[in-house]
């Protein structure tokens, strides 16, 4: 559990500020202030329109009398996928936008499901307190 703690406060940051120094190299410093800004832009409105179509699915799943399973794992990427374009950096936002389009999620779906599969067979997934 710490490694994953070290990585997410100290190498990611690394490496999206290398990544910004690099494109701001490239292209320029306001130029590449423009970029990250659009993208937080165009991000926000696409995390805002996409979990409103995960938010109606999931009611009409359940009005329904169905377990919205899958739905709720769409939610789970659209609200990472929001909090990634949240970070400023080229890697993360590529990763947010990927976790929003609606016809790349299915690849993280089936990560999250594989994941959750294992942990459950290895005895180490526990729905409460912990």
């Amino acid at each position: 559990m710490y490694k994953w703690l070290v990585a997410a406060f100290i190498v990611i940051p690394i490496v999206e500020l290398w990544g910004i120094l690099q494109v701001g190299d490239l292209i320029g410093g306001w130029t590449t202030f423009l970029i990250l800004v659009a993208m937080g832009f165009v991000g926000a409105y696409l995390a805002r329109a996409e979990g409103r179509k995960v938010w109606g699915e999931a009611q009409r799943q359940m009005q329904a009398g169905q377990i919205p399973g899958r739905t709720m794992l769409d939610g789970i990427c659209v609200l990472a996928g929001g909090l990634m374009l949240l970070m400023p950096g080229f890697f993360s936002d590529i990763a947010g936008i990927t976790l929003l389009l609606p016809f790349t999620r299915p690849f993280y779906r089936q990560l999250m499901l594989g994941w959750i599969e294992k942990r459950m067979r290895d005895g180490h997934f526990r729905i409460g307190r912990f």
